[in-house]
């Protein structure tokens, strides 16, 4: 790609790279119901949510902002009271307190229902509101803002759905080498936007380090570091910060995150490692703004290979992305970045992904020192050859191969986590009876 073609860039940039609020699978159930409920015009007196087998994986057991509690069931009961479609990611960003109150209220009375649906899309949504005798349904596919359908009444009001096998036309246009070439040589003030990156992602590394948030990894390693348990050095300084954003984010922090390629997880683990070793080396803005971008160009581009939602955990490629962007500060070059990707790709492929929760926080920071080492290498001259396992020499096809183990290799893993994830939460709800 050319020169002149970088606005693509930018406008791919700004289509995936946006700020969100609460773990995305839940909070497209509440951008659902919201605008399912807008629909309606009234406050709805039920509330049926159906939704893909992934996503019920990704949302059984993260916190919804600002309710204090994790579900599906409450995430569409405070879209209806509170939320705002309009605000996409940020649906929940105005709820209240009454707002919350009115959600719970509707669990409480057994107004809510949530299913499982096979439509063929891997990420789906669809919320029907009812009240006076009137009806209103909203479905969302493939990405977590896509809404697709509106009916009131049965009436068509949008429409943008498509059959499950169609895939996107055209070739996808990014290449590591693209990539490289634009962090490095577009002009600065076409980039600095990225900032809002590290601003709004450090705010919620501080307010995970700052309560007892989800499982506390990067706060239990903040008290390590005080114990001399742990070496304060930028390997633990980098893993620290994006592990406490992890925490917050998990347990449903009332604060919003820059996610990338819709997972706020993956928006915190391609940026806080890289401001990490910004902030720690003293590198100037302009070297931060650069490698913020070669992440999250590179995190995009490997999670399009991979898919939305899948049994391989995103963080590791947003994590692999961040080893680029810590290349490129440490003074690498393509050579090293290819070296980079292709070290952590050989160390942590096949990391499955089982749901979103607390505990994301502790795959989020073996992923980032992974990463880290693999950069460190990588600046040493050090690159698994590409005859080793499934890595390749190169570098596209070794994306191809990491994207191919997840959305095709590991298809019938993925069944049968959330098979373990529903016989759990079927068994618990059986004993609670």
């Amino acid at each position: 790609m050319s020169k002149k073609d970088w606005a693509f860039y930018r406008a791919i940039i700004d289509k995936e790279v946006v700020p969100a609020l609460g773990c995305t699978e839940p909070i497209t159930i509440s951008l659902a119901a919201a605008r399912a409920a807008e629909t309606l015009g009234v406050l709805p007196e039920r509330i049926s949510v159906l939704v893909s087998g992934n996503l019920l994986k990704n949302g059984m057991g993260v916190g919804v902002p600002g309710t204090g509690t994790t579900g599906l069931d409450i995430a569409a009961a405070v879209g209806v009271t509170g939320g705002k479609s309009e605000l996409g990611l940020e649906v929940l960003r105005d709820l209240s307190e009454e707002q919350v109150r009115q959600g719970k209220q509707l669990l409480e009375e057994g107004r809510v229902s949530v299913g499982v649906t096979d439509v063929g899309e891997l990420l789906y949504a669809e919320v029907t509101v009812e009240a006076g005798g009137e009806t209103a349904r909203c479905a969302i596919a493939r990405e977590h803002t896509a809404i697709v359908l509106v009916e009131k009444n049965g009436d068509v009001l949008l429409d943008k759905r498509q059959p499950a096998s169609v895939e996107e036309s055209g070739d996808w246009p990014l290449s590591i080498s693209d990539i490289y070439e634009y962090a490095t040589e577009a002009p600065l003030e076409d980039l600095d936007f990225i900032l809002e990156a590290a601003r709004m992602n450090e705010a919620a590394a501080a307010m995970g380090l700052e309560s007892d948030w989800g499982l506390q990894v990067g706060r239990s390693m903040d008290r390590d570091l005080a114990a001399g348990l742990r070496a304060d050095d930028i390997i633990s300084y980098a893993t620290k910060l994006t592990a406490a954003a992890s925490d917050a984010r998990m347990e449903g922090a009332p604060l919003p995150v820059m996610s990338n390629s819709g997972s706020g997880n993956q928006g915190l683990t391609a940026t806080l490692p890289v401001v990490a070793f910004a902030r720690r080396r003293g590198d100037s803005e302009e070297a931060l703004v650069r490698a913020l971008i070669m992440s999250h160009l590179t995190a995009i581009h490997l999670k399009h290979h991979l898919g939305r939602l899948s049994a391989l955990c995103g963080a590791s490629l947003a994590a692999t992305a961040a080893g680029c962007g810590i290349v490129l500060l440490l003074g690498g070059g393509l050579h090293e970045i290819e070296s980079a990707i292709r070290n952590t790709v050989g160390d942590i492929a096949g990391m499955v992904c089982d749901g979103a929760k607390t505990s994301c926080a502790l795959k989020v920071a073996s992923c980032v020192e992974a990463a880290i080492n693999a950069a460190l290498l990588a600046m040493k001259g050090i690159s698994i050859p590409g005859r080793d396992g499934i890595v390749a020499d190169d570098i596209e096809a070794c994306i191809r191969n990491i994207g191919r183990l997840g959305s095709v290799g590991m298809v019938e893993t993925d069944k049968v986590i959330l098979d373990i994830m529903t016989s759990k939460r079927n068994g618990a709800a059986a004993k609670a009876v």
